[in-house]
């Protein structure tokens, strides 16, 4: 049986700083993946490891944190996106801190987003394509936390964070091949989801959309699921976790940039303690 090398990245705003620590690691000690799947931040941010521009997560979250175009209630309350649109998707990876389009067309590792068809309730896995005019609105919307960002349109979906429908596709990234797999999560391993305290608001926000409240309902239970599946795996030597050790000491919107650098080396260490049963695990058989 072939092998394909796949790395699943959880998503979870600023907990994603745990997980730019540890995709640096794995650049710097030339880790080596045949594809690689984000959720939500974990698209955002794992798209530099397609690039290897170590360093880029962490360098301008510390240096955007505080800047009210990169993450405000002003934003939210002036555009309807808390992550201000133009400057996260278009002036950060075009002007200030470029995202090497060419190393990533040059790049053999196929990279996918998770989105949620909020019309349908279902995730929707899609490959990413700098070349592809539509793909930027895809990252958007696998970011767009729902209540905090408006709709995302494109490719005749209607769509918002992709972590509603599918937090962590383990089983999705299995279902397309990749049977050696490597998750990073961003909450500890006795972290369990609890039902969402602002599902009145959610029901009311979004009653045209029944398929995505129903998601939302049951959220919950397919994510605790999912860890419990991961759980197994595990155990039975079939999936490589690196999970954080302890919950993690940042927020979901974040302007301290202290904390994020905290988070950063919190992935850091991880990823470096487990880096030789990392090797061991993803060495050809």
């Amino acid at each position: 049986m072939d092998i394909k090398r796949g790395l699943i990245l959880e998503g979870g705003a600023m907990r994603g700083m745990f997980t730019a620590g540890v995709l640096d690691v794995l650049m710097e000690n030339d880790i080596e993946f045949d594809g690689v799947i984000g959720v939500s931040a974990g698209a955002t941010f794992g798209c530099n490891y397609i690039t290897k521009q170590i360093g880029r997560t962490i360098r301008y979250n510390k240096k955007y944190c505080r800047d009210k175009r990169y993450c405000s209630f002003r934003s939210l309350i002036k555009t309807g996106d808390l992550f201000g649109e133009d400057f996260c998707y278009n002036k950060i990876p075009n002007e200030l801190d470029p995202f090497d389009n060419d190393a990533f067309r040059k790049s053999d590792v196929e990279f996918y987003i998770v989105t949620t068809d909020i019309e349908t309730g279902e995730a929707v896995y899609k490959k990413y394509d700098v070349d592809d005019p539509e793909c930027l609105l895809w990252m958007r919307a696998s970011a767009s936390m729902p209540l905090a960002s408006r709709i995302v349109e494109a490719d005749g979906r209607k769509m918002l964070d992709g972590g509603m429908a599918d937090s962590i596709p383990v089983k999705a990234f299995e279902d397309m091949g990749y049977n050696k797999n490597v998750v990073v999560l961003t909450q500890p391993e006795a972290y369990k989801k609890e039902k969402n305290k602002v599902l009145p608001i959610i029901r009311l926000k979004y009653k045209k959309f029944p398929k995505l409240i129903e998601v939302m309902e049951k959220r919950h239970i397919m994510y605790n699921e999912t860890k419990a599946y991961i759980k197994e795996k595990e155990a039975r030597g079939e999936l490589f976790v690196i999970r954080p050790e302890e919950k993690l000491d940042v927020g979901h919107i974040e302007h301290n940039a202290d904390k994020l650098e905290k988070t950063y080396q919190a992935g850091r260490k991880v990823a470096e303690k487990n880096l030789d049963k990392l090797k061991e695990y993803l060495k050809p058989q």
